[in-house]
């Protein structure tokens, strides 16, 4: 035992087995002489009945006197009942949040993972997900422990995002197929949210006690509120009608017309099969949409439309693929040739949407009847609502979809003729179901 000064560690010579020279001063601090040569400060103590060793830090990084304060302040911890070998392990085994992601996506794939309603989350939101997780999360933050992970840190990944530092571009499954992950504040929002239910998560597997995206303010984003116009409504139909006459943008343009007349989801359309199209209840009773099980309403329009097609029908879905029974998958590539270059030029599918709901605003409709119409989960409201009052909710999907049809047909209103008051209004509904129920 001698005294650990600079002069006695760096005369410590390597020899066949690594040992240690204890200090005559301190018990318990020694310094580990490895036979590579390279030496390292220690402490040894017994703590509940095990002894532990603890390495304190390499000599050249630590000096001697640093290392001997290091070894004094450890060795009253242990005085003090704490372990800080088995901390210093625990610390090591900490898991990543690469790891926790990992974990969390294999969750997402047995459907333990719940989403709205208690339902385990639709593999199109799963996929959205891995992306986000893949793209954004571990690219910046994979390597930090979650138990490390602090506001601020949750701050500097949202605006890193915003300013698009893990943008990048990679490929995806499909034949030369790639991705432009360009970050922005829409994605820098949906990211943390979903960092914020991914450490929710790991709250409920006891790895953290709380959750640091908790409380932060998040970026606004631009909200879609683009509409069609009457006479946008027209030009749409006459490219309809203009595209009908190309053998290849069949079904698009059909995909496109019952979008504009139901105000459904894009997928929802393009995948819609036979078993959930109920005539006699003039309605489609969705097995599978963003909300999980979902009634809606349809006119009288697409009534007569799915009845001519029904006709002519032969696998399981109303716009079937050109391969063995599967759902149409030319779409996105059609509707890109169709706009680009047109006065509607930027529109998107979401807009049809949006527009459907603006006409039954327009048309006087409530807006617990508006998202019944659409789909949207509005607790138990919408639910009994939907079941109770079908014949109410029926004339509203007639009502707007007969009036988006006139449109895409070309039909002139007077300017403003539905923007009247609600008695107005009323008084012109009523003509009109009229005009059609004795016309059909």
């Amino acid at each position: 035992m001698v005294k650990l000064t600079k002069r006695t560690v760096e005369a410590a010579k390597p020899q066949v087995k690594d040992y240690i020279i204890w200090d005559e001063e301190l018990p318990s601090f020694g310094l580990r002489v490895y036979r590579s040569g390279k030496r390292s400060y220690v402490i040894q103590y017994r703590q509940r009945g095990r002894a532990r060793r603890l390495t304190l830090g390499l000599h050249g990084v630590w000096t001697a006197e640093l290392a001997r304060r290091e070894a004094k302040a450890q060795l009253g911890r242990v005085a003090g009942g704490d372990d800080p070998a088995e901390e210093r392990l625990e610390d090591h085994r900490a898991m990543t949040m690469k790891e926790l992601c990992r974990r969390y996506i294999q969750d997402l794939d047995d459907g333990l993972i719940l989403g709205k309603g208690g339902r385990p989350k639709k593999q199109s939101t799963i996929d959205t997900d891995i992306g986000r997780i893949k793209r954004h999360i571990i690219p910046l933050i994979g390597t930090r422990r979650v138990k490390d992970l602090t506001r601020a840190d949750m701050v500097k990944i949202m605006r890193d995002i915003m300013a698009g530092r893990s943008r990048i571009i990679v490929k995806t499954k499909k034949l030369r197929g790639k991705s432009i992950v360009r970050g922005g504040p829409g994605t820098a929002t949906r990211t943390l949210g979903l960092i914020g239910g991914i450490l929710s998560y790991a709250i409920d597997l006891g790895i953290i006690e709380h959750n640091p995206t908790h409380g932060i303010k998040k970026p606004k984003y631009k909200v879609r509120e683009r509409r069609l116009t009457e006479a946008e409504y027209g030009i749409l139909g006459s490219m309809l009608r203009d595209a009908q006459t190309q053998e290849k943008f069949w079904p698009t343009t059909d995909i496109i017309r019952q979008i504009a007349l139901t105000g459904c989801r894009r997928g929802e359309i393009i995948n819609l099969k036979w078993c959930d199209v109920d005539l006699d209840g003039s309605c489609l009773r969705l097995s599978e949409s963003k909300e999980g099980r979902s009634i809606r309403p349809i006119g009288l329009p697409v009534v007569e439309f799915l009845e001519a097609q029904r006709q002519t029908a032969t696998g399981s879905f109303v716009f079937p693929g050109f391969g063995e029974d599967n759902a149409f998958g030319g779409f996105p590539n059609h509707w890109n040739a169709l706009f680009s270059g047109s006065p509607l030029e930027g529109i998107t599918a979401h807009v049809l949407r949006h527009s459907f709901a603006s006409m039954g605003n327009d048309l006087g409709f409530t807006e617990i009847t508006i998202a019944a119409l659409l789909g949207h989960a509005k607790g138990s409201i919408t639910s009994r609502y939907i079941h109770v009052l079908d014949a109410t909710l029926i004339t509203a999907a007639d009502m707007i979809a007969g009036y988006v049809s006139a449109l895409l047909n070309g039909t002139n209103f007077q300017r403003g003729s539905f923007a009247l008051d609600r008695t107005a209004r009323k008084s012109a509904m009523s003509e009109f179901i009229a005009e059609r129920a004795a016309g059909s």
